[in-house]
């Protein structure tokens, strides 16, 4: 099942209206006939037939007609806070000990990637230096460390001996940890009636952690962007940014492959769309120049020229459903391209909100990946779901 906007036309695009006829099936909704191709006139389900010349049938098609959606832009920085009362495991280091051995007691012990610690010795841990301190304390006292972890919805404890690293001159259990801050990303829409916003375009802790879910809830706050690091082929770079004085600005409630939603506390402006844009279709979207909006110091939201590539209509959300390129000469001098915190920002071709960027090519970073807007609201619940088929 696709969607279609009331008003436009319901025979696919890449369909040639003088080899293909769509013939309305008995039942089927309001439509109109115009052109010989039907028109949605209101929202519904309409079920289609395809047919070539008009006479022999070859699929049928169920179609999702829609109200036209429209979205306040965003493109402003924010900080992305989560509620995991913890730090979250990302990944485990080898220690080479005193008999020249590779270990990682942590991984040994029965700790796993993806799992939040929540105490270190019957301490509440919040940071990554909290975990470090308890370790190197364990450890220069000859004590095992107790870890109690959250993994799932159960809560699992592990008594893991410290060993000393000659390379960081301290004591270590092999872990990668990261604390409940998630860095710096970007605002892409707010729905002006419901206070819905989108952002980031991607999940939070996608490939580190294993599953996002478990990073579902939190906060975003207000950001500003201080400097940035440039992206250089073979090395993405950063937007370097502070959270201004942790004014929150809207809640986390999902975090889903396209992107990271939840209510917004107070109404969004954006000073260089001021009224709300209509929110484009997949088959909307197309490639040639649109613009991407994004901060690149302090507050102030800019507009840079960018191509669309390719479109690449998918049946499956995800935050890769576009490929971009940067034009813009000033934004190539200080970014070099796409960097990390730039995930969210809207693209907007033609007047209307088409998508996001998400990811950044690591070997090119003047390109880089961008997700559909029609995903990024289907996860929003701000349109009706469509149909999934399997890859």
């Amino acid at each position: 099942m696709s969607h279609v906007v009331v008003g436009d036309p319901l025979l696919p695009r890449e369909l040639p209206k003088w080899l293909f006829k769509i013939k309305v099936l008995p039942a089927a909704g309001p439509a109109l006939d115009l052109d010989s191709v039907p028109v949605a006139t209101s929202p519904g389900r309409v079920n289609l037939q395809v047919r070539l010349w008009g006479l022999i049938p070859l699929s049928r098609l169920v179609v999702n007609v829609v109200p036209p959606v429209k979205v306040v832009p965003g493109g402003h920085s924010i900080g992305v806070l989560l509620n995991a009362r913890g730090v979250v495991v990302v990944g485990f280091a080898e220690i080479t000990d005193a008999a020249g051995k590779k270990r990682c007691p942590a991984r040994e012990a029965g700790i796993a990637g993806g799992d939040i610690i929540v105490s270190v010795n019957g301490r509440s841990v919040h940071s990554e230096q909290e975990v470090r301190n308890e370790i190197q304390t364990s450890g220069e006292n000859g004590r095992e460390v107790r870890v109690e972890v959250k993994r799932g919805d159960r809560h699992l404890v592990f008594r893991v001996k410290p060993l000393f690293c000659p390379k960081t001159g301290g004591f270590r259990l092999g872990l990668y940890v990261r604390d409940s801050a998630a860095g710096i990303g970007t605002l892409t829409f707010y729905e002006p009636r419901s206070r819905v916003y989108g952002a980031l375009g991607h999940a939070i802790i996608e490939a580190a952690a294993g599953h996002g879910a478990a990073a579902a809830q939190g906060r975003i706050v207000e950001a500003t962007i201080q400097g940035i690091r440039p992206s250089r082929r073979g090395q993405p770079g950063e937007k370097i940014g502070t959270l201004e004085g942790g004014v929150i600005w809207g809640e986390i409630t999902r975090n889903t492959p396209c992107g990271i939603f939840g209510p917004l506390r107070e109404p969004l402006s954006n000073p260089l769309y001021p009224q709300p844009l209509p929110v484009a279709m997949v088959y909307q979207v197309k490639k040639g120049p649109a613009e991407m909006l994004t901060v690149l110091k302090g507050n102030r939201v800019e507009r840079f020229p960018v191509e669309i590539l390719q479109v690449m209509p998918q049946n499956k959300r995800e935050g890769k459903g576009m490929i971009i390129k940067i034009v813009d000469e000033e934004l190539l001098r200080q970014a070099g391209g796409i960097v990390q915190g730039m995930s969210g920002s809207p693209i907007i071709q033609e007047g209307k909100f088409v998508g996001a960027v998400t990811h950044v090519f690591i070997n090119d970073p003047t390109r880089g990946y961008g997700v559909l807007a029609e995903w990024m609201l289907l996860d929003a619940n701000l349109m009706p779901a469509r149909e999934e088929k399997a890859a």
